[in-house]
């Protein structure tokens, strides 16, 4: 009887630790679905951009969708207009806060202004003005917070984020879900950390929907699971 117990309880073990994973669909409900939608409504437009400039297609959407699902949960709850005016006036030591769809923050959106370089040639279509291009940086903030309301112009920052990893990080030569996970943990923690960094972020428990404390998730893990469900879909 003893021995039986303890073929149950190992098996137990060996279900909780390798058998299950966690099904976020289920978990984020409403949010996973409307997020879902979302992409549904705007897969044409984005998809040609993404295509047309050399970028996976479900990669692309797999690093963003953890932040379409926050912002489904929380955009009636969102008050951002006193968070604008502190950042175009002190910048984004004093508010540094996600805006949009694609929950793009302006100190990521002008890193990526600042490290940028046109990637598919003279005429690329993923361009930026630099700070020193003007004469208040007032106005270098204030075109920041516009392109960030606007999907179109996130999809610009999140094609050059795509093209800074690979220069830096060289994520084409990763195995598929490694390069899933990299490229969510370095979207949601940041370009400008080393790799080993990055790579130590991908099973790190930030991740939630909720204005207040509740149960956290791997970011990095969200992402793989809606890749893995859709990356084949056509």
């Amino acid at each position: 009887m003893r021995f039986l117990s303890f073929i149950l309880l190992f098996s137990g073990i060996l279900n909780h630790g390798y058998g299950q994973s966690l099904n976020y669909d289920n978990i984020f409900g409403d949010d996973w679905s409307k997020a879902s939608v979302y992409v549904t409504e705007n897969r044409e437009w984005m998809e040609t951009f993404l295509v047309r400039n050399n970028i996976p297609y479900p990669e692309a959407i797999a690093v963003i969708f953890p932040e379409l699902v926050r912002y489904s949960a929380l955009r009636d709850k969102m008050e951002t207009s006193i968070l604008k005016t502190l950042f175009v006036n002190l910048g984004e030591t004093y508010a540094n806060f996600s805006i949009g769809v694609f929950q793009m923050k302006p100190s990521f959106a002008a890193y990526i202004r600042e490290e940028t370089k046109p990637v598919s040639g003279k005429y690329s279509e993923i361009t930026f003005k630099k700070s020193k291009n003007y004469d208040d940086i007032r106005d270098f903030r204030k075109e920041i917070v516009a392109d960030l309301e606007d999907p179109a112009q996130q999809l610009k920052y999140l094609a050059a984020f795509f093209f800074l990893c690979e220069k830096r990080y060289r994520v084409s030569r990763m195995d598929e879900p490694d390069r899933i996970k990299f490229l969510a943990a370095a979207y949601n923690c940041g370009i400008d950390k080393d790799r080993k960094s990055i790579e130590n972020m991908t099973g790190k428990k930030f991740f939630n929907t909720k204005l207040f404390r509740t149960e956290n998730y791997s970011y990095a893990d969200v992402s793989l699971f809606w890749y893995n469900q859709n990356k084949t879909e056509k």
